[in-house]
Formats: structure tokens, C-alpha cells, sequence
């Protein structure tokens, strides 16, 4: 009995050590970061379309005070800040109009690109306004665009990157799945169309973790943040579809990026 009591506490105590020293390592590594210079790049979903907030001096971009990129410089106090994400950016936008502030003392880069590139905004129009098959049939059409193309234009932007800011911590963040499935929801989608928009966002986040990977990046899988947080759950961290505002539709609310992108990136970085 002394054995397995002594046993359980040299277990438990190498337990809290190990807590100890994650939680440690990740504060150091954000420490390391904000001594140097932080660009947030990417597109709507990195600016923080859908949480209000939005700064004047990012006009049509709709960069919000209370996007993920935000919160952390505002927490961590980076030497610099640069924050060049904007709505409805693709990965040619990223390329012609947003690295121009990455340079070698740059420590961090946080980007999410490619929902754009693979047809978001039509897919979306498509299932909402469209048959199940018209829906499935899209979604099949930006599948293909993800197989075929998106990758190298990710390995661009990202090669660009890595150029442009040789000592960077690069984080690329990923996107939520969509919908809890089963139950009523007042969507007016089927589960056959909620279930493939999940899928499709499924396989893009693996198509981006992928190429994120060959080259040395950290992906930020933002799926199991906001687990229990999608539409038709009762706690959405997700717009539904905005009839008053239609650009807001599907993008993370102000809760999203608090509680569902920035604990990724904070334990990223």
C-alpha cells in the first residue's frame, strides 16, 4: 500500500511538473515574440469581420479592435506592431499588398488565407440559395481548386514570407467547421448541406496544414476552440447568415476571436 501511495505521488508530482514547464515554455516563447516585431497578414477571418470594433484607418479591410491579431499584440506589447489582414483578401492580395512591413527583426507572423482562393463566399451563396445537389456539386468545385491549386499559391505567400522575414515565427491559423449537426436549427439548410460545409472545411484545413508544414510553419487548428461554439448550437461563436449586414455572415463574432482564435495563437506563438 506505501508503494502504490508513494508511487501515485511521485506520478502526480511529475504530472505538475511537466504542466509546469509547458506552461513555462509557452510563456517564454510569447515573451521571445513580443520582444520583436508582429505582422498579422490574411483575410477577413484575420482582420475580425464580424466582431465590430473596426479601426477607421483600415477602411474596406474591417480591422477590428477585437480580432485575435489585436488582443495579443494589445496583451503582449510586441515591439511592433503591423496589421495588414484584410476582408476579402486572396493570396495574390497577400502577395501585391501586405508584406511590405515584414523585415528581418520581424519574431512573429500570423496569417489565415485560402478560404477566399477556394471559392468561400460563392459556396456559401450557393447552399444557402441553392438546391442540396447544386450545394454538394459546388463544394466538389472548391475541392478540386483545393487539390489542385490552392497549394501552390500557399507555398507562394508562404515562400514570400520567409524571405521577406527570415527570423519569423510563422503561425498559420486555420478556419472553425461551420454547424452542429442533428437537431432543429433555423438555418434553413439541410444536415446534407451543413455536414459537406463542415467537410470542405475540413479539407482545406488539411490542405493548409500541409503545405504550413513543409515549410516549417506552426498551424493553428482553430476546430476544437470552437467546438461546441458552431451555429445551431445555442452558443454560436459564428454569425449565421446577416440579412442586414451580409458581410458579417459565417465569419467569427467577437467571442470567436477572443475565445476561439486567440488561445490557439497565444499557445502558438
Amino acid at each position: 500500500m506505501r508503494r502504490s501511495r508513494f508511487t501515485a505521488y511521485v506520478t502526480s508530482l511529475l504530472l505538475a511538473v511537466g504542466v509546469a514547464l509547458t506552461g513555462a515554455a509557452t510563456a517564454q516563447a510569447s515573451q521571445l515574440a513580443a520582444g520583436t516585431g508582429y505582422v498579422a497578414l490574411g483575410d477577413s477571418y484575420a482582420s475580425g469581420v464580424g466582431s465590430g470594433s473596426y479601426l477607421s484607418s483600415g477602411g474596406d479591410c474591417k480591422r477590428s479592435t477585437k480580432a485575435h491579431p489585436y488582443l495579443w499584440q494589445a496583451a503582449h506589447s510586441p515591439s511592433s506592431f503591423s496589421f495588414q489582414a484584410c476582408s476579402g483578401a486572396r493570396t495574390g492580395d497577400v502577395l501585391a499588398n501586405q508584406l511590405g512591413t515584414l523585415t528581418s527583426s520581424t519574431g512573429l507572423v500570423s496569417i489565415t488565407v485560402g478560404g477566399n482562393d477556394a471559392g468561400f463566399s460563392d459556396v456559401m451563396t450557393t447552399c444557402v440559395l441553392q438546391s442540396d445537389s447544386a450545394c454538394l456539386s459546388r463544394i466538389a468545385t472548391a475541392r478540386a481548386y483545393v487539390d489542385s491549386t490552392l497549394p501552390g499559391q500557399l507555398d507562394t505567400v508562404y515562400s514570400a514570407i520567409s524571405s521577406k522575414a527570415p527570423s519569423a515565427h510563422v503561425v498559420v491559423l486555420g478556419y472553425p467547421r461551420f454547424y452542429k449537426l442533428g437537431g432543429s436549427c433555423l438555418t434553413g439548410l439541410s444536415d446534407t448541406k451543413r455536414a459537406a460545409i463542415n467537410g470542405a472545411a475540413d479539407y482545406l484545413d488539411s490542405a493548409i496544414a500541409k503545405v504550413a508544414g513543409n515549410h516549417g510553419f506552426t498551424f493553428g487548428d482553430v476546430r476544437p476552440t470552437f467546438s461546441g461554439h458552431e451555429i445551431c448550437s445555442g452558443s454560436s461563436w459564428l454569425h449565421s447568415l446577416e440579412w442586414l449586414n451580409i458581410g458579417e455572415s459565417y465569419h467569427p463574432t467577437a467571442a470567436g476571436q477572443s475565445g476561439g482564435y486567440l488561445p490557439v495563437l497565444n499557445a502558438a506563438a
